[in-house]
């Protein structure tokens, strides 16, 4: 990572958070712990944060992080929004979990709780952090499920963090659902900085990567980039994405509509 581009996420950590530590910014962006102590010096120096005894500090962060977390949509929010949508991706998405005996890691998101609707095959290892989509397989009956535990988002129903990633980098996926806040060339956004790592270690251990995503999220940025377009191996969304952004789309991964 540029250095810039690595001040960059400390600056955008602050704005979200308010306080960070040094700790925290050593899990998100897996560099050194001088590295990350000298960027903190530069940027205080430039009063874009205030340094404080083992971090930063936003300058103005009461105001950004108030004005921030509210525009988050909870979870009974976004279940509400582009249903029928919806509905189709998850369809195409779940006719895509087609072997039998596989490991399959489902992320968070409502997109991917309508998918477990329509899985077919009868034995599968399917791991999730999600507590939604745990909740829904359960009730199945037919899956070996496995819930990776840590630090619990009550926005999403997801569980995330230190513990969550150390969880997920010891499992071999062979196929990977992820769903998304926001497309912008080749960028893939959420709001969460612990989801969106969380989200990174899985696509990256994963045998085949595939994100799920209404249209509406195409030509939009969120908060944290988490991943780059290029890596995924599949994109599923609906039939409503036009035919120009699809096209666009289309030199960065294989669209599905």
């Amino acid at each position: 990572m540029l250095k810039t581009e690595r001040q960059r996420s400390i600056i955008a950590m602050c704005d979200r958070y308010g306080t960070i530590t040094v700790k925290f910014i050593q899990e998100v962006l897996n560099v050194s712990d001088m590295t990350i102590r000298r960027d903190l010096e530069e940027l205080a120096q430039k009063k874009k944060l205030l340094r404080v005894h083992g971090g930063a500090e936003k300058i103005d962060y009461l105001e950004k992080s108030t004005s921030i977390e509210a525009n988050e949509l909870s979870h009974t929010e976004k279940k509400k929004l582009h249903t029928k949508e919806k509905e189709y991706i998850a369809k195409n998405a779940a006719a895509h979990i087609n072997q039998e005996d596989d490991t399959i890691f489902l992320g968070s998101g409502t997109t991917i709780e309508l998918m477990t609707r329509y899985i077919k095959p009868s034995s599968l290892r399917i791991v999730t952090n999600s507590l939604p989509v745990f909740n829904l397989l359960s009730e199945i009956k037919r899956f070996e499920l496995y819930l990776i535990g840590g630090l619990y988002r009550e926005k999403t129903g997801a569980f995330v963090g230190s513990i969550a990633n150390e969880a997920v980098q010891k499992i071999s996926i062979k196929k990977a659902f992820v769903g998304v806040n926001g497309l912008k060339g080749s960028e893939v956004s959420n709001f969460s900085i612990e989801e969106g790592t969380l989200q990174k270690i899985v696509l990256d251990n994963a045998a085949e990567k595939c994100l799920v995503s209404d249209a509406n999220k195409f030509d939009h940025s969120d908060f944290y980039n988490f991943y780059d377009l290029r890596k995924i191996d599949k994109l599923f969304t609906d039939s409503t994405l036009s035919a120009g952004l699809k096209s666009y789309y289309q030199q960065f991964t294989k669209i599905i509509q």
